[in-house]
């Protein structure tokens, strides 16, 4: 039960981090010195995806390209005996995986954007993995965890995790019946909903483990929250049919779709980055330090 194939749907527009998006897609913004979708594939890759599949926009050829063998940039780095270098960009994607990118025209919302995956899907099971949200799954990758779950139960695995209830109103929300250590096999799940009237304070984040047959329920799915098709009302007419687990994922996530969240996985990143980790305490350290003096002056 591999899960041989990875979606990432990549088409948005990136509007909270303008003008930085304007021309390039939000998926490359950087943690530290690796993009957002880098740390997005290796983690499908963790999980034995050996078909990447990017749901793209218009303005999303960087992506294209980072993932494209580089031959002028790996000449030139050869050449002058960058050796660290070139294999730095030689590792981006390893050997035997291969990428596929499938256009949206038009924005119709998650929903929409997992469809057209389906001509590369097929009728396999598959993984669909949201970069913005980066997962740090300290000891195993967040889909290498569900995928255990999956190889276990057998069934559709979507990440979860604990929210405010204040913040209900930003997540799909799931109510469970809980079957085994931080998993709970869904009952119900809502797009959005406020605080009042939310089943739980149980959040989908960006990682799901679903069956080919959400295809065929996505296609029947009307326009929802946004206007948009939301794979959230697709998933409700699944568990109408089978078993879907909220696995809560062991690890630390980063909302990288908000500043706020982008500037502290930075911070977390970089503190563990060997070279940059040393000198990056000790500046943070330094700072705190006259944070607290400009503290005791005021």
């Amino acid at each position: 039960m591999r899960l041989r194939k990875a979606v990432f749907p990549v088409a948005g527009l990136g509007t909270r981090f303008l003008p930085a998006t304007k021309a390039s897609a939000k998926e490359m913004l950087p943690i530290v010195d690796k993009p957002l979708i880098q740390y997005a594939v290796a983690e499908a890759i963790s999980a034995g995806a050996q078909e990447l599949i990017f749901i793209t926009g218009r303005s999303k050829n960087s992506i294209m390209d980072h993932f494209d063998k580089a031959y002028e940039l790996e000449a030139e780095l050869e050449q002058r005996g960058k050796s660290k270098l070139l294999e730095t960009v030689q590792e981006i994607l390893p050997p035997g995986i291969t990428c596929i990118f499938i256009r949206q025209a038009e924005a119709l919302g998650l929903g929409h954007a997992v469809l057209c995956a389906w001509p590369a899907v097929g009728d396999e099971d598959f993984s669909v993995i949201l970069a913005d949200d980066l997962i740090d799954g300290k000891l195993h990758p967040c889909l290498a965890q569900m995928q255990r779950v999956y190889q276990e139960y057998g069934s559709g695995v979507i990440a979860a995790q604990r929210v405010p209830e204040s913040e209900t109103g930003a997540y799909g929300i799931v109510e469970v019946n809980p079957v085994g250590s931080r998993l709970g096999e869904i009952q119900r799940i809502v797009e959005k909903p406020k605080p009042d009237v939310a089943p739980s304070n149980l959040a989908v984040v960006g990682r799901y483990i679903l069956p080919s047959r959400i295809f065929k329920l996505i296609e029947r799915t009307a326009h929802g929250a946004g206007g948009e098709i939301q794979l959230t009302d697709a998933i409700s007419a699944l568990i109408q049919e089978q078993t879907v687990l909220a696995y809560e994922f062991e690890g630390d996530r980063y909302d990288c779709g908000s500043k706020l969240g982008y500037l502290k996985a930075n911070v977390e990143y970089a503190l563990k980055h060997p070279e940059v980790a040393e000198g990056f305490r000790e500046y943070l350290s330094a700072r705190s330090s006259a944070w607290s003096e400009s503290g005791k002056d005021q």
